[in-house]
């Protein structure tokens, strides 16, 4: 970067919006040159994990020695978590996965200096098919589209130039120069912006109520709690692009007519809080945040609030109360938090979700229309989601609303791991539900999505396949929102707490006729009963499950058998003596002296075998074998009588 940039950059304050356009001009001429060797290492969460800093380090390090002139620029996380560290390589826009610090000395010879890419470095689907040089050619990437993650793997999340230099703070100049306050409103009306958190009740509405309130002190809130289970969509955008969120928080303070603005984030966050508040105080000492910005008559102050990694804080009541300094307990509405009263200390707040806020800049730059473009007609825009689960390529996608869960599990996800066959795959985290292979070809959306039983939530998505027992994965999940709610209403705290007992005694083989009835009957109870959303939407990957696999649950029950052979106390225990190769770990695994051995064979003793499973995880050929267990079960029950 040049001394005058750096010298326009370091002078204080922006006094004005013509200050702002300078400074731009001159960042977007001398960042990011064409002609510079520059390495876009990803700096998420995960590629630090797997080594990104050092790996950094030494291609520092390299290129000293060797006198090249290299640019690394720290990013954001960059999507395909699992094969990190990966990076960006230009100008040659080489694409590589899973680099170590000893692939440094390469990198630095073979593709900085003479161009060439390494090959073993580039991304290959198998072994038979041409490497992929450029992202644009990974399968992982071609279906996506980024909007929320737009700078996340180009830029440096800790630099306030470089956010500027790709067009960041536009929005806002362009919000303050030419729209009033309503405009800004009505634009993110008119988008219909649907909140990514999980509801998907439309932003622009949200803010019409608070605006509405007579109050003169509004805040904004960022609701950057996350509690789902495997779900890093805010957090990456909270690490990898902090300015991006405080842009769309000041073009909804702008909007709103409020003055202060709290980002209330998990302690389990901690690269997140740090860059959010190094990026706050960046903006403020430019004078982006603070008392008349750009010298208009509009003034914002921005905060960051850890919360403690409560899930039910990612209600909205319950984040108020605990971003009071209060126990995170839900609250009944009325007065809502957009009214007086019902907000933060008693003041009209508007809450969205981080990933909500981010998308706001594009909308305000590009228009309603443009966003409307995208998705579909009820649910416009992207959506962020972490994939997970029995797939091959897992991470973070962001895709068009409207993709199908096919295009998202084979065509981004590159299918299910060991040619396995595919499953379930429960969306939107602990509350959402469970869908079986016939709803592949689902449209994700909103709407789509709750009308077959699941939801949208926050954007977890976790792939199941033929191994899973989807009765043990409804139990995980109910375990999960019955050890976080917060007990304040009883059809929640007592609710999910028999839910899940009736759970565990099927799992365990001891269910019972009529358990499945009792269940869903208390499912309905609670959904209809609970204070707040944690306990209304608990039910879902239970009743999911029910209604797409009750044969399952069925044979648990009747048949005492697992068909995926998971649970523990269920199935019949034999072992397969053509199979056998006699070599005795099944025996030795064996607590309960069940595994007995003779001259020829092994064998098991159905009185003494518990179904404990440790036989059968011990075989190393699949010799033991797990078969309808009625029968055991009945002589179990006999020999106790």
């Amino acid at each position: 970067m040049g001394p005058m940039v750096k010298e326009m950059g370091d002078m204080g304050k922006l006094k004005s919006i013509n200050d702002f356009k300078n400074l731009q001009l001159l960042l977007k001429e001398e960042t990011f040159k064409e002609d510079v060797s520059r390495v876009r290492v990803c700096c998420g969460t995960a590629c630090v994990a797997t080594g990104a800093k050092k790996l950094i380090n030494e291609i520092e390090k390299e290129a000293k020695a060797s006198g090249e002139d290299v640019e690394v620029v720290h990013t954001g996380c960059q999507g395909f978590c699992q094969q990190g560290p990966v990076m960006l390589v230009e100008p040659y826009g080489y694409y590589y996965q899973k680099v170590q610090p000893g692939d440094a000395k390469e990198l630095i010879h073979t593709t900085v200096s003479a161009g060439f890419p390494m090959r073993r470095l580039l991304f290959r689907s198998s072994v038979m098919e041409e490497p992929c040089e450029v992202m644009e050619q990974v399968p992982y990437y071609k279906k996506q589209l980024r909007i929320a993650l737009h700078n996340n793997g180009l830029i440096d999340p800790l630099s306030i130039n470089q956010y500027i230099a790709v067009g960041g703070y536009t929005a806002l100049v362009k919000a303050l120069e030419t729209m009033t306050p309503d405009d800004v409103l009505n634009e993110v009306d008119k988008a219909n912006l649907r909140g990514r958190g999980g509801a998907g009740f439309p932003a622009g509405k949200k803010w019409h109520h608070t605006k509405n309130d007579p109050s003169p002190i509004k805040l904004v809130i960022a609701n950057g709690d996350e509690g789902d289970p495997g779900a890093f969509m805010d957090r990456s955008i909270m690490e990898g692009d902090p300015h991006g969120l405080i842009e769309g928080m000041l073009l909804c303070a702008y909007a709103l007519s409020a003055q202060y603005g709290f980002v209330y984030v998990r302690h389990e966050y901690p690269l997140a809080v740090k860059n959010l508040r190094y990026a706050i105080g960046q903006a403020v000492d430019m004078g982006l945040l603070g008392n008349n910005i750009l010298g208009k008559d509009f003034s914002f102050h921005l905060a960051v609030r850890e919360g403690a990694g409560a899930f039910v804080c990612g209600e909205s009541t319950a984040l108020v109360a605990s971003l009071e300094g209060e126990r995170g307990f839900p609250r009944p509405r009325p007065p809502r938090l957009s009214e007086k009263g019902g907000g933060a200390w008693g003041y009209p707040s508007n809450l969205n979700n981080i990933e909500t806020f981010a998308c706001v800049p594009h909308i305000i730059e590009k228009g309603a229309d443009w966003f409307k473009s995208i998705g579909t007609p009820t649910s416009p825009g992207t959506k962020v989601f972490a994939l997970t689960g029995k797939v091959k390529n897992t991470g973070l996608v962001e895709v068009p609303m409207g993709i199908t869960l096919r295009e998202i599990v084979y065509d981004i996800g590159g299918g299910i791991l060991d040619g396995k066959k595919f499953k379930a795959i429960q969306t939107g985290g602990p509350s959402g539900g469970c869908l079986p292979e016939e709803y592949l070809d689902l449209s994700v959306d909103f709407d789509s999505l709750t009308k077959v039983g699941s939801m949208m939530g926050s954007g977890g998505m976790v792939v199941m396949d033929e191994d899973t027992c989807v009765v043990d994965v409804a139990k995980f999940f109910l375990s999960f929102t019955k050890e976080e709610s917060c007990g304040k209403c009883p059809p929640c705290r007592i609710g999910t707490t028999q839910m899940l007992d009736i759970l565990e005694e099927i799992t365990a083989g001891k269910g019972e006729h009529g358990d499945l009835e009792k269940l869903e009957d208390l499912c309905r109870k609670v959904q209809k009963a609970s204070l707040c959303g944690l306990g209304q939407s608990a039910p879902n990957p239970v009743l999911s499950t029910i209604k797409y696999f009750r044969q399952e649950y069925e044979e648990h029950i009747y048949d005492k058998f697992c068909r995926a052979k998971v649970c523990s106390g269920l199935g019949s225990y034999t072992i397969d003596n053509e199979q056998c190769f006699l070599c005795g770990l099944c025996k030795q695994a064996c607590a309960f002296k069940a595994v007995k051995e003779t001259r020829r064979s092994f064998f098991i003793d159905q009185d003494l075998c518990t179904g404990c499973r440790a036989c059968y995880l011990a075989c190393p050929i699949g010799a033991v074998q797990i078969s309808k267990g009625k029968d055991r079960m009945a002589r179990a029950a006999a020999s106790s009588k």
